[in-house]
């Protein structure tokens, strides 16, 4: 059935302009003032409210095996919940177990995702290495539409690539046409300080920062960026969380390399005393990676996200309840590490950045979806109100306000980072391919409704830019001691 949605302030990254948009067949048809309703079309009154492009959420973790348990948000619960706060599109992420093959991971993480309520798309890691890999990322480029591949570089024992993975896999993406995303934080260091801060008795919550200085991530980014450079790839950085990651992008940027960073909504608003809480489950509930940081490395992030230096928003949504927490309770090492959030990203970052000035409303459309849409290579599909793109949108009331709670919340988590924030701004419809999937308190998400999105391959002529640029680089002149 077609829908009309008349009256309303459309806005994308670019611009904003007063149009109606028709959408019918899952597709937007028409963006412009006065368009005529179909026969039989719904038409929707957004007078005083503003039509945007559905968010992209480009860092999820749905029903993930992790640190001996299964993250309690499975695929339909968390899609139905980001379409509750406006997020219409998640990429996850298909993490193989060490020696596990790549295609058969992606395979099992399909398996799961089939019941999601909203489109999505995966990245897949590279957790190990033999010759069975970069054959296997071939095959999810070429076949499967894997267009990024993440490597951790933080959970020794587990899951983290060491450089020589990171220098393997760079140059296979490279030539696949790829992106490649890293978690900057140094796993050796980390690991060095969990063991010391047991050893001398810190066992809590408290200890999980401790263990993940600024400095651990500042120097794993600075080391992802260089290793890049010199390889001649294109680099995303996830969940950047302090000053020190983000300087180093800003370098690089200043440089003229191809590096993009993400920032959690956490991170630009929720600080590290929540690891001092008395309460044991409130301060676990907080346990994740990176860590939340203090006020200072808020404010660095926010001018980071205003200056462009980081592009996209995310959740690193990976929801784990109190009992799985308690699996630390004697050893903050075994907290699994994971927060929520994709149905609150929309409207605390519409609050706290659009209500206080440090984002106009387009600003907001790009860093919520427009921008995540390009890096990921899906744009114009996605991330935009034009004709011919899906219909994946959000009538956004800036008046109406709403207060964020556990007690209401549609995530499946017990806890929520953002308890008792009252938000100023919120979506009153949102359509999913072009069906109403929330209207104002009423959610109508349909298990299995949501379609895998595939993300093409870059350019070769790309690629071939980037790579020209690393071996043009000026060498660094070599001085004598003396001097």
């Amino acid at each position: 059935m077609a829908i009309l949605i008349r009256g309303g302030t459309v806005v994308n990254a670019d611009a904003s302009q007063r149009a109606d948009v028709l959408v019918e067949g899952g597709t937007i048809k028409a963006v412009g003032p006065g368009l005529a309703a179909p026969a039989g079309a719904e038409t929707l009154d957004a007078g005083g409210a503003l039509v945007m492009p559905g968010g992209i959420d480009p860092h999820t973790h749905m029903e993930l095996p992790f640190m001996g348990t299964v993250a309690s948000e499975d695929f339909f619960s968390g899609t139905s919940a980001a379409a509750a706060g406006g997020t219409t599109m998640i990429i996850d992420f298909v993490i193989p177990n060490p020696q596990e093959k790549l295609l058969e991971a992606y395979r099992k993480w399909r398996g799961w995702s089939q019941k999601a309520a909203t489109d999505y798309s995966f990245h897949v890691a590279v957790t190990w290495w033999d010759d069975s890999v970069p054959k296997d990322m071939g095959t999810l480029v070429e076949k499967h539409g894997v267009n990024s591949f993440k490597h951790f570089m933080a959970y020794k024992n587990a899951i983290m690539a060491d450089d020589e993975i990171l220098v393997k896999s760079f140059l296979r993406a490279r030539e696949l046409g790829a992106l490649c995303t890293v978690h900057a934080e140094n796993g050796e260091l980390v690991f060095h300080l969990q063991q010391a801060l047991l050893k001398a008795g810190i066992t809590g919550p408290e200890g999980h920062p401790l263990s993940r200085p600024p400095a651990v991530e500042g120097e794993a980014a600075n080391r992802a960026i260089r290793l890049a450079q010199v390889l001649g790839v294109p680099l995303y950085i996830v969940h950047n969380s302090c000053r020190e990651a983000v300087e180093a992008i800003a370098r690089a940027r200043g440089e003229g390399q191809r590096v993009f960073g993400e920032v959690l909504a956490g991170h630009l608003l929720v600080d590290d005393s929540v690891y001092r809480h008395q309460d044991f489950a409130t301060a676990a509930a907080h346990v994740m990676s990176p860590p939340f940081r203090p006020k200072e490395h808020q404010a660095a992030l926010w001018r980071a996200l205003q200056a462009g230096t980081l592009q996209t928003t995310a959740t690193d949504h990976c929801c784990f309840c109190a009992p799985q927490k308690a699996m630390g309770r004697e050893d903050f090492t075994r907290i699994p590490n994971g927060t929520g959030g994709v149905e609150d990203r929309m409207q605390v970052l519409w609050h706290h950045g659009v209500n206080s000035g440090r984002l106009t409303p387009n600003e907001f459309v790009a860093a919520t979806s427009a921008n995540a849409a390009k890096i990921f290579n899906i744009y114009p599909r996605k991330g935009v109100v034009a004709p011919g793109a899906d219909a994946d949108l959000v009538v956004w009331d800036p008046k109406k306000t709403r207060r964020i709670s556990a007690k209401t919340h549609h995530q499946k988590i017990d806890f929520n980072i953002f308890e008792g924030m009252e938000v100023e701004g919120v979506n009153v419809v949102t359509l999913s391919q072009g069906k109403i999937v929330w209207r104002d308190g009423d959610l109508r998400t349909e298990k299995g409704a949501g379609r895998y999105i595939d993300r093409p391959p870059f350019p070769a002529y790309y690629q071939a830019l980037l790579q020209k640029a690393a071996l043009e680089r000026p060498a660094p002149v070599l001085r004598d001691a003396a001097e």
